[in-house]
C-alpha cells in the first residue's frame, strides 16, 4: 500500500489562483513587451513585413508543437499525480527520462525547420520569408529544452521558475530584437543614400530601397527572439541544479519504490501523444489557414481583382498592388488584430497550465468536493476574464487598434484590420475558454478527448476559410469566422465531456450567466463613452477613457451580480485579507 506523503511546503503553497496570478503577472509583463515589440516593428516594417513575420511563425508554431509532442502537459500531470500520492522517486525519474526525449526531438525539428523553410516559402509564395523562418529556427530547440523544466516545475505547481524565464525571454526579445531590426534598416537606407545601392542592388527610390532590406530586417528582429530562447533555458538550468525543486532526502526515503524506465516511458508517451497530436494539429492548421488565406487571396488577384479593389478601394496601396503583394499586406493585416487576441488567450493558456496540476491532484485523490471546485474555479475566472475581453475588443476595434498602431504610415491597415478585429472579438471567447476546458480533460485522464475536438473543429475551419476568403467581397474577413466556428465547437462540446466524465455539473448561472450578464453591461457602458467622449476631445483619449470607465463598470457588475465568489477570492495572494474587507463592505 502506499503511504501517502504531505507535499512539500514550496508546492503546497500554490493553489490554483495563487498559480495563475503567479503565471497572469509574468504574462502581463510578457505581453506587453510583446505587444511593444510587435506594435513598433508593424510601424517600422508595414503589411509587408508584418507577413513576413506571421509567415515565419505560422511555419515554426506546428514544429515547436512537434518538437515537444504534449511532453510538457504529460510531464506535469505525472509530477502532480505522483507528488499527490507521494511518489517522488517517481518525480525525479520522470524528469530524467524526459531530458534525452526532448534534446532529440529538438534537435530533428530543429534541422526540419531549416530544409523546410525553402518549400514552404515557395508554397505560400513569399521566397522572402526565408531570411526570418532561418533566424526563427534556434528557438525549436531551446524553447523545446525550456520545456522540460516548466513542465516538471508546473507538475510541482511552483510557477515561478516558467514565470521568471519568459521574462527573461520577453526582454531579449524587445530590446535587442527591436535594436537589431532598426540597425539594419538603418544600415539599408544609409548605404542607399550614400551609393544608389542596397545590398548590391541598384535602387530607384527610398520606398524601393526598404523593400529590398525588409526581408533581412524582420530576419534581424527574429535574432532578439531566438536570444531569448537560449538565455530562458540556461536560467531555468541554472536554477533546477542550484536550487532544486523542493524535494527532501526524507520525501525521497519515505517514497515507495519507483516505476522502471521503461515503464514511466511508456507512460509519458501514452500520455504525451495524444495531447502533442492536438497541439501539433492545431499549429498545422496555422501553416494550411495561412495558405489557405493567402494563396485564396492571391488568386481572386489573378482572376477578378477588380472586386477585391472594389472592397478596399485607396486602402489598397499602388506599390502593394503593383508589387503583386496583396496577399502578403492582406495577411499582415489580419495579423494586426492577432497582436490584441493573442494577449486574452495568453491569459487563458496560464489558467489552462494552473489548472492541470489543481485538477489532476482532485481527481487522483477521489475528492469529488474539491474536483468540482476546482473545475468551477476554472470556468468561472476564464469566462470572466474571456467574455469581457472579446466583447471590449469587438465593439471599440477601431479606437483600440489606433490607439496602439498610432502611426499614419499604417493606418490603413488599422482600417483594415478593425474590421477583422470587430468579428475575431466575439471568435476570442471561445478561443480562449478552449485552452483550459482542454486542459482539464487531460487533467481528468480523458487525454483523447482534445485531440478529437480539434480535429473536428479544425476541419470545420478549413472548409469555412476556404470558402469564405475566396469569396472576394469577404476575403480576409472570412479568416475569424472560421476561427469563431472552430472553436465555438471545441469549447461546448469539451465541457459536455467533462462533465459526463466526471458526472459534475457545473453551476452554469454562477459560471457563464453572471459574468455574460456583467461583460453585456461592459460592452454597452465601453461604447457609450467612447462616443460621448469623442465629442469633446481626441479619439485616443476618448478610448482611454472608454476602456477605464468599462473596466469599472464590469468590476462593479460582477459584485453587483455576484459573479465572483469568496472561494474565488481566498485562493488569491492575500486572499484572507481582500475577502475580510470585502465582508465588511457587504459584498459577500
Amino acid at each position: 500500500m502506499l503511504r501517502k506523503k504531505s507535499i512539500p511546503k514550496e508546492i503546497k503553497s500554490q493553489s490554483f489562483l495563487q498559480g495563475a496570478f503567479i503565471l497572469a503577472a509574468s504574462m502581463i509583463i510578457v505581453k506587453t513587451f510583446g505587444m511593444v515589440y510587435k506594435i513598433i516593428l508593424a510601424n517600422m516594417f508595414g503589411g509587408v513585413g508584418t507577413g513576413l513575420f506571421n509567415a515565419a511563425y505560422a511555419l515554426y508554431n506546428p514544429l515547436f508543437m512537434l518538437a515537444t509532442a504534449g511532453f510538457p502537459i504529460a510531464i506535469s500531470r505525472m509530477v502532480s499525480e505522483s507528488v499527490a500520492n507521494g511518489r517522488y522517486k517517481d518525480v525525479k525519474k520522470i524528469h530524467r527520462v524526459s531530458v534525452p526525449i526532448f534534446i532529440v526531438t529538438g534537435c530533428v525539428c530543429f534541422l526540419l525547420m531549416i530544409g523546410g523553410s525553402f518549400i514552404y516559402v515557395n508554397l505560400i509564395k513569399t521566397p522572402n520569408a526565408i531570411f526570418a523562418i532561418l533566424a526563427l529556427a534556434p528557438t525549436v530547440l531551446f524553447g523545446c529544452l525550456m520545456s522540460i523544466y516548466r513542465g516538471y516545475f508546473e507538475g510541482m505547481r511552483n510557477m515561478v521558475p516558467t514565470a521568471i524565464s519568459e521574462i527573461i525571454e520577453a526582454t531579449f526579445k524587445l530590446f535587442v530584437g527591436l535594436t537589431m531590426a532598426y540597425l539594419t534598416i538603418k544600415f539599408g537606407t544609409n548605404q542607399y543614400e550614400t551609393t544608389g545601392y542596397v545590398l548590391g542592388m541598384k535602387c530607384s527610390s527610398l520606398e524601393q530601397a526598404t523593400d529590398y532590406i525588409m526581408p533581412i530586417a524582420v530576419g534581424a528582429a527574429i535574432t532578439g527572439i531566438s536570444l531569448g530562447g537560449i538565455m530562458g533555458f540556461v536560467f531555468l538550468y541554472i536554477r533546477y541544479r542550484k536550487n532544486g525543486d523542493g524535494i527532501t532526502q526524507e520525501d525521497l526515503a519515505n517514497s515507495p519504490r519507483p516505476r522502471s524506465d521503461r515503464e514511466t516511458i511508456k507512460i509519458l508517451v501514452r500520455t504525451a501523444i495524444p495531447v502533442g497530436m492536438g497541439a501539433i494539429l492545431l499549429s498545422i492548421t496555422d501553416v494550411i489557414d495561412t495558405s489557405i488565406v493567402q494563396s485564396r487571396i492571391y488568386d481572386i488577384m489573378q482572376t477578378n481583382p477588380e472586386a477585391l479593389l472594389n472592397v478596399y478601394g485607396t486602402l489598397l496601396p499602388d506599390s502593394v498592388y503593383y508589387a503583386g503583394t496583396t496577399h502578403t499586406y492582406l495577411f499582415g493585416c489580419y495579423g494586426y488584430s492577432s497582436t490584441l487576441t493573442m494577449l486574452i488567450t495568453a491569459l487563458t493558456q496560464v489558467f489552462g497550465s494552473s489548472a492541470l496540476p489543481s485538477v489532476t491532484a482532485a481527481w487522483a485523490s477521489k475528492d469529488k468536493a474539491k474536483l468540482k471546485q476546482s473545475l468551477e474555479a476554472v470556468l468561472r475566472i476564464t469566462l470572466v476574464v474571456t467574455i469581457p475581453s472579446g466583447i471590449g475588443l469587438s465593439v471599440l476595434s477601431e479606437p483600440i487598434l489606433g490607439l496602439i498602431y498610432s502611426s499614419p504610415n499604417v493606418s490603413n491597415e488599422v482600417e483594415i484590420a478593425s474590421k477583422v478585429l470587430t468579428t475575431m472579438g466575439i471568435a476570442i471567447i471561445f478561443v480562449g475558454t478552449a485552452t483550459p476546458i482542454c486542459s482539464m480533460l487531460q487533467a481528468v485522464g480523458r487525454v483523447d478527448l482534445p485531440v478529437k475536438l480539434m480535429a473536428i473543429g479544425v476541419a470545420v475551419k478549413i472548409i469555412t476559410n476556404y470558402v469564405l476568403v475566396g469569396i472576394p467581397e469577404i476575403n480576409i474577413q472570412g479568416a475569424p469566422i472560421g476561427t469563431f466556428v472552430c472553436y465555438l465547437f471545441i469549447s461546448v462540446v469539451g465541457v459536455f465531456f467533462l462533465c459526463r466524465h466526471t458526472k459534475i455539473v457545473p453551476n452554469f448561472m454562477s459560471i457563464l450567466v453572471k459574468p455574460l450578464l456583467a461583460s453585456l453591461v461592459c460592452g454597452v457602458g465601453a461604447f457609450v463613452s467612447y462616443h460621448l467622449f469623442n465629442y469633446f476631445m481626441s479619439g485616443k483619449i476618448a478610448t482611454i477613457l472608454a476602456v477605464i470607465v468599462a473596466i469599472i463598470v464590469y468590476i462593479f457588475c460582477l459584485f453587483i451580480f455576484k459573479a465572483i465568489q469568496k472561494e474565488d477570492v481566498l485562493q488569491m495572494p492575500k486572499g484572507k485579507k481582500i475577502a475580510r474587507f470585502l465582508e465588511r463592505k457587504g459584498v459577500f
